[in-house]
């Protein structure tokens, strides 16, 4: 199913346009892909946000409406302000509904995995998005993972997740994709570390240990 979002064509382009057009909540933008001529265009930053609302958020499969044209298109890249953090440009790429593209999925995970919580461990999501392959209608909204049944020493990798019928992972099978967090114990920490301490003043060294610096330096006169 796609989301239908309007546009406009016919745009200056330019850094003092562009900045206009953001002040009149537009978004300037670009269309482009499938052999056809890249057209600038611009979109209301209100019904941009309405399209993208959805489960997919920006993975959302958008029908643009460019002049008397209706084009399937996702969104590519989207700029953003490096202090307001608003939307200030997009690429949409018009993509073939029939045809297999990438897109990066998120990661949820669901469940509470009680073994790592009673060693006080903590599970962790090591990506935050997976790369898969698949036609735009079979792209799913999210990826779930299951760790109800993970123990401190468990970690899930990229081939241990069953994905929807039709799409691939496109990272190896080997990818840490959850692991879990633990606190390190008394006993675990290095022996080097207990060595490296500094002898108590008064104390003999160990056997065969060097004299301190400073031991073999004749009194201040």
């Amino acid at each position: 199913m796609t989301t239908t979002l309007k546009t406009k064509v016919g745009r200056t382009t330019g850094s003092a346009e562009s900045r206009r057009l953001r002040s009149d909540d537009h978004i300037p933008a670009v269309i482009y892909g499938h052999g056809m001529t890249p057209v600038s265009i611009t979109v209301e930053r209100r019904e941009l946000r309405a399209a993208l609302s959805g489960p997919a958020g920006v993975n959302t499969i958008l029908e643009l409406h460019v002049d008397d044209k209706k084009y399937p298109a996702i969104v590519k890249d989207l700029q953003r302000d490096p202090v307001k953090r608003t939307v200030s440009h997009i690429d949409f790429m018009q993509i073939d509904l029939t045809e297999e593209i990438v897109m990066a999925v998120p990661v949820h995970l669901t469940g509470t995995a009680k073994a790592v919580v009673q060693e006080g461990g903590l599970v962790d999501a090591a990506v935050d998005r997976i790369e898969v392959r698949a036609t735009a209608s079979n792209i799913p909204n999210e990826i779930l993972i299951d760790i109800s049944e993970m123990t401190v020493n468990d970690v899930i990798r990229l081939g241990d997740i069953t994905l929807p019928k039709g799409v691939t992972a496109v990272a190896n099978d080997d990818l840490v994709v959850v692991t879990v967090l633990t606190s390190r114990t008394e006993a675990e920490q290095p022996a080097a570390a207990a060595a490296g301490e500094a002898t108590p003043d008064g104390a003999a060294p160990a056997d065969g240990a060097a004299p301190a610096a400073g031991d073999n330096k004749p009194a201040a006169s």
